[in-house]
C-alpha cells in the first residue's frame, strides 16, 4: 500500500472529512482529470483565493504551483492574465518541466518569469509539493536590505539559519537562470530573492503556506518596527536558534488546523473556487 501525499496526510491529520470539508461533488469541467488531480487543483485554487483574501498579490504577477500527483515532471500553475480572485480549479494550467502546456482551458499561456523559477524548483527538488513567489511591498524592502531577515520576534525567529539568498541578475527565461536557482536555494525551503521579492518551497500547499503566510508577516513587522526609529531589542542567537527547532516539531499540527479552518472561511465567502 503506498503512502500517502504530504497534502493527503495533512488533510488526514486535520480531520478534513469528519469536519464536513471532503471535496464537493465534481463538476463536469473535472471529468478529464483524475481524483488526486482534481483535488490538487481545488487545493491550489484555495490557495489563490486566500492569497488574494489577504493581499498577497502584484496584479497578475506572481505564482503559486502544485506538482500534479504522481507526475514528478508535471506541475500546476495561474493563468497569464487571471487575477488571483478568479482562479479556478479547472483554470490552473498543467504544465512540464521542459515548457510544454499539457492543459490550458483559458487559452491564456503561462507567464515565462514564473517558469523558470518554479520549473527551476520542481525539476531539482522532488520533496517540494508546492512553490511559492510573491513581490510584496515589505517582502520587497526586506529583500532589499544588506542583512535581509533580522530575527527580532517569534516570527522572524522561526526561520533563523533556514533562509537562502539569491541575487538579482536582472529578468532571464534561460536555463542558466534556473540553474542559479538551484544552486542559490540548495536544500532550503525559504528564499529571499534580493531586490525582488520572496520564495517558498515545502512539501505540500498547506505547509508552502504556512512558511509564507509567516514569513510575510515577519517581514511586515520588521519594516514597521524600523520605521519607529527606536532602539531594538535583539534577542540571542541562542534564544533565536531554539524558537527556529520549535517550529520544526514532528507533534506540531497548527499547520493543519489552521488550513482547515481557512477553508471553512472560503466556503463560507465563495465556493466558487472548486469549479
Amino acid at each position: 500500500m503506498n503512502d500517502p501525499s504530504p497534502n493527503e496526510a495533512l488533510r488526514r491529520e486535520a480531520g478534513f472529512k469528519d469536519n464536513g470539508l471532503a471535496p464537493a461533488p465534481q463538476p463536469a469541467s473535472a471529468a478529464r482529470f483524475s481524483e488526486s488531480e482534481w483535488q490538487a487543483r481545488v487545493e491550489l485554487a484555495a490557495c489563490y483565493r486566500l492569497f488574494a483574501h489577504l493581499k498577497i498579490t502584484d496584479l497578475i504577477y506572481t505564482h503559486i504551483s502544485s506538482r500534479v500527483p504522481g507526475h514528478h515532471d508535471q506541475f500546476l500553475i495561474n493563468a497569464h492574465g487571471m487575477l488571483f480572485e478568479e482562479i479556478t480549479a479547472s483554470s490552473l494550467v498543467k504544465v512540464d518541466i521542459d515548457g510544454q502546456v499539457l492543459d490550458d482551458t483559458t487559452g491564456l499561456g503561462i507567464n515565462p518569469g514564473g517558469f523558470t523559477i518554479h520549473s527551476a524548483v520542481h525539476s531539482a527538488r522532488p520533496d517540494v509539493g508546492c512553490v511559492m513567489h510573491t513581490h510584496t511591498a515589505d517582502g520587497i524592502t526586506v529583500s532589499c536590505q544588506q542583512e535581509g531577515l533580522l530575527p527580532l520576534n517569534q516570527h522572524s525567529m522561526r526561520f533563523t539559519d533556514r533562509i537562502a539568498h539569491h541575487d538579482y541578475m536582472g529578468v532571464h527565461f534561460t536555463d542558466d537562470e534556473r540553474k542559479a536557482v538551484q544552486r542559490s536555494l540548495g536544500d532550503k525551503q525559504v528564499m529571499l530573492l534580493r531586490n525582488h521579492g520572496l520564495l517558498v518551497a515545502g512539501p505540500s500547499v498547506p505547509q508552502s503556506f504556512d512558511l509564507m503566510y509567516y514569513l510575510e508577516r515577519a517581514c511586515q513587522l520588521q519594516v514597521r518596527l524600523q520605521s519607529t526609529g527606536a532602539p531594538i531589542i535583539r534577542p540571542s542567537r541562542e534564544v533565536a536558534l531554539q524558537v527556529a527547532k520549535s517550529f520544526e516539531r514532528p507533534s506540531r499540527q497548527s499547520v493543519a488546523k489552521a488550513w482547515t479552518a481557512l477553508i471553512r472561511m472560503l466556503e463560507r465567502e465563495d465556493p466558487s473556487y472548486r469549479s
